[in-house]
């Protein structure tokens, strides 16, 4: 296995995508709207992924709900952006906490019954007046504790579905006055302000098993470098100061917010301290150049991924259609909006 996870770029895999599969043998799939033709095609996709590379790689999705989810209608329910449970929470705690560890809990069971067994989610991100609004109503709320809470909510309702949760954006992208996906966001908040607020939401959820960088410069602590590409923020900040310990993948490594060749970005992610380099956008002379600088899963990397994937468990048993209707009924008053329901 080589430290990268890749896209492809359609519902089936072309021939040249099957020999690359075959040869690069990427740790792990990621899927896009673009592969996604329907359940049965969906299947089809992931099970012939995993007979290329030989295993039963991870296959990933970015399904959060609101503005981000890949599954969605005629054939899979629409979710709740974030910021819908952080809004039940400030109504009642225990509430917000349990409808958000539901919502992630029928997620589960939806990306399970396609065998999808990674979900991009939850975000700990603490976003503040004036930034972009490329996380905004994804967020749970602005005070850590309470982000803490609910994003470790959705963490166990994953779980329990047989899902891995991912978290993102280690160490924040919640202060950036710019959308990574375009350019590079440049945060000049002090350390101790960081440490109390963006890194402090992080916390209590540095068990989870797999992570994800922000591509954010932090300048108080690295004036150059994005936390991806940076060895002072992947390991004094992400490892030490936050204490995470699971298998740390980059964000998309063909963001905006980088600059260099694929292989120079590649290069420089594991180099920082990053266990894996994540490629989305499924152009194949991107995926190959990717391929080539990433390096075989060794060491402590390795040791991660195993650790991961370890944790992963089967479905705990659970009544979907009453699960649907104890979700709705408690996000009742917030969430779907009257046109949704009709």
């Amino acid at each position: 296995m080589r430290a990268f996870i890749t896209g492809v770029a359609g519902p089936a895999l072309t021939n040249e995508e099957r020999q690359f599969l075959r040869e690069a043998q990427p740790w792990g799939l990621i899927l896009f709207s673009r592969n996604i033709a329907g359940p049965d095609p969906l299947r089809r996709l992931v099970g012939e992924f995993r007979s290329l590379v030989g295993r039963d790689a991870p296959v990933l999705i970015d399904q959060e709900g609101g503005r981000v989810q890949r599954l969605g209608p005629p054939h899979w329910p629409k979710y709740p952006p974030g910021a819908a449970y952080g809004a039940l929470y400030d109504r009642d705690r225990e509430t917000g906490l349990a409808a958000a560890r539901l919502g992630a809990r029928l997620i589960a069971r939806d990306l399970a019954d396609l065998g999808i067994d990674v979900d991009c989610l939850p975000l700990a991100d603490v976003p503040v007046p004036g930034s972009d609004a490329v996380i905004g109503d994804r967020a749970y709320g602005t005070e850590p504790g309470k982000v803490a809470a609910i994003a470790g909510a959705i963490a166990e309702g994953l779980a329990d579905g047989g899902v891995l949760p991912v978290l993102k954006h280690i160490p924040g992208h919640g202060r950036a006055t710019a959308d990574s996906h375009k350019r590079l966001p440049v945060v000049t908040a002090d350390r101790a302000t960081l440490e109390a607020t963006d890194f402090a939401a992080f916390r209590p959820l540095a068990g989870l098993p797999l992570g994800m960088t922000a591509h954010v410069v932090f300048s108080a602590i690295d004036p150059v470098a994005p936390a991806t590409l940076s060895a002072a923020i992947v390991g004094g900040v992400i490892r030490d100061s936050i204490g995470f310990r699971g298998l740390l993948m980059s964000d998309d490594i063909s963001m905006g917010a980088l600059s260099g060749s694929l292989s120079e970005r590649t290069a420089a992610a594991i180099a920082a301290g990053c266990d894996m380099v994540l490629h989305c956008n499924g152009e194949l002379t991107e995926m190959r150049a990717v391929a080539a600088a990433a390096t075989v899963l060794a060491g402590d990397a390795a040791r991660r991924a195993a650790a991961a994937l370890a944790v992963k468990h089967p479905p705990v048993p659970f009544d979907v259609a009453a699960g649907r209707a104890e979700f709705f009924r408690l996000m009742k008053g917030t969430w779907p909006p009257a046109e949704v329901v009709a």
